[in-house]
């Protein structure tokens, strides 16, 4: 009788192990559980750590709570200003909802991905070249508020969505090039200009100094001809100005006379010699036949 006693408590144990190793469940931390009996919910969201069901009977489906990060593939479209443009971007999101992203959705991230790239185009659509290229920040709120009020419906949290990348063609790539190179020019002219026109400033102010000091333009003249010397493989032209000829006019005219001016003396004119002309003396020759 002991033994029969015995052998019906191993049993019964033995099966409650089985049943219990059938009805063992265990819930990560970044998860959650949702049970589903005999194809209904049941209950609140099984929180992380063990818990048990019904074997056979119950299914616990385990919805990870972490982020997921999903690129979105790269779409073609034409902005509202007509330039055909290729924009991928990223988006980042999460389950806050565990039994309405199983229940209310047959697949949340699928339905995600699609969300994110009808709205991708849509926003190329209604946006110019500028604003993807400059305005990014506010087309990414945009992007988010799009994608993430159906979303919330189905228990998804959209946390963050990024533009990554925009493709421009090359014709308008070389276009943007010039472009920039103009206005690059066009600001370097305005400096110069700005530049010759302080630089005329101070050159006027400089001269009417000088003209009111003309000493100062030849103390100048003297350092420009120092600065201009002290290269020794150049040739040194140096101008006579002709403020310096009439500064030396003014002092010579100003000078005192020391020395009284003496008589000029006429020269003595010589009376002119006649040559005296001598008589030719002729040969005296013998006569033939003589």
């Amino acid at each position: 009788m002991l033994a029969e006693l015995l052998g019906a408590a191993a049993a019964v144990g033995s099966v409650g192990v089985v049943y219990v190793a059938a009805a063992a469940r265990v819930v990560k931390q970044y998860e959650r559980g949702v049970v589903l009996r005999l194809g209904r919910l049941v209950g609140d969201v099984r929180a992380p750590g063990f818990t048990l069901i019904i074997p056979f009977v119950d299914r616990l489906h385990k919805v990870n709570m972490q982020i997921v990060t999903m690129p979105v593939p790269a779409q073609e479209g034409i902005t509202r200003d007509n330039v055909t443009v290729r924009v991928d971007a990223v988006v980042y999101f999460k389950v806050v909802d565990a039994a309405n992203a199983l229940i209310r959705v047959e697949d949340y991230k699928y339905a995600v991905s699609q969300m994110a790239q009808t709205s991708l185009r849509s926003i190329i659509g209604k946006s110019d070249l500028d604003d993807l290229l400059s305005n990014r920040e506010k087309l990414n709120q945009g992007l988010e508020l799009m994608i993430d009020s159906p979303a919330v419906g189905w228990g998804v949290q959209v946390d963050r969505v990024e533009i990554k990348d925009v493709s421009l063609p090359e014709t308008m790539k070389r276009s943007m090039a010039r472009q920039a190179e103009a206005d690059r020019e066009r600001r370097a002219r305005i400096i110069n200009a700005d530049a010759e026109l302080q630089a005329s400033k101070k050159l006027a102010e400089a001269a009417q100094q000088m003209a009111d000091t003309p000493s100062a333009l030849q103390l100048r003249l003297l350092q420009t001809v120092v600065a201009v010397a002290a290269e020794k493989n150049s040739t040194l032209v140096l101008p006579f100005p002709v403020e310096l000829l009439r500064f030396l006019e003014r002092a010579h005219q100003e000078q005192p006379q020391q020395s009284p001016q003496r008589p000029i003396e006429k020269p003595v004119e010589k009376p002119v010699e006649k040559p005296v002309e001598k008589p030719v003396e002729k040969p005296v020759g013998k006569s033939i036949g003589s």
